[in-house]
């Protein structure tokens, strides 16, 4: 049985609830239905944790209660208490990088200017961690980035990135089980 960390990140505050830089906790939370499970704050993880187990794997959901640039600090907490190695680590979030509506899979590389990613790499001393990447387009200029993250998508863009979760989460027993080339392959010929 393996044990497996999947950490949605976000910002803590129903001010950020429906914010583009939450999609990784919208990931989590329609994981967690889909799993009939539910999270609670665990203070030690410095966040919310949710659990569930199948005859394969036990999973850890995760959502940082630390801004941001701190969720590191939540990972490495939970990581390092059940001894989950970084390859059994898939972190959700935004990616300014990718049109709205689109998820992309892959493991490693650097933290593109995301400062979730950032502050894991940091903490973890690891870059081999797997990402989920959800598209939330880019406005278009490094100085709206900002204000962009923290405010609220359309209707239409909701709704396009709704779909890439369920796209994203319909791979995911590909992912546990090791499959990643087969995951991306059905996944990223979605995005076309």
């Amino acid at each position: 049985m393996a044990n497996w960390l999947i950490a949605g990140l976000g910002n803590p505050g129903p001010q950020y609830e429906h914010t583009r830089h939450n999609v990784g906790f919208w990931w989590l939370d329609q994981l967690a239905r889909e799993l009939s499970t539910t999270f609670s704050v665990e203070n030690k993880y410095h966040g919310q944790l949710a659990q569930s187990q199948s005859s394969q794997d036990k999973l850890f959901l995760l959502k940082p209660l630390v801004f941001m640039n701190r969720s590191g600090q939540s990972v490495a907490a939970l990581a390092s208490f059940y001894k989950i190695p970084a390859s059994h680590i898939l972190v959700i979030h935004d990616e300014l990088d990718l049109p709205t509506g689109t998820a992309k899979l892959k493991r490693g590389g650097g933290h593109g200017g995301h400062n979730g990613l950032r502050d894991i790499i940091s903490t973890t001393g690891s870059k081999d961690f797997l990402r989920c990447r959800l598209g939330i387009d880019h406005p278009g200029h490094s100085s709206l980035v900002s204000n962009y993250v923290l405010s609220k998508p359309s209707v239409s863009d909701r709704q396009n990135i709704e779909l890439a979760i369920d796209n994203s989460l319909r791979v995911l027993p590909d992912v546990l089980s090791g499959d990643l080339e087969k995951a991306m392959h059905w996944l990223h010929s979605q995005n076309a």
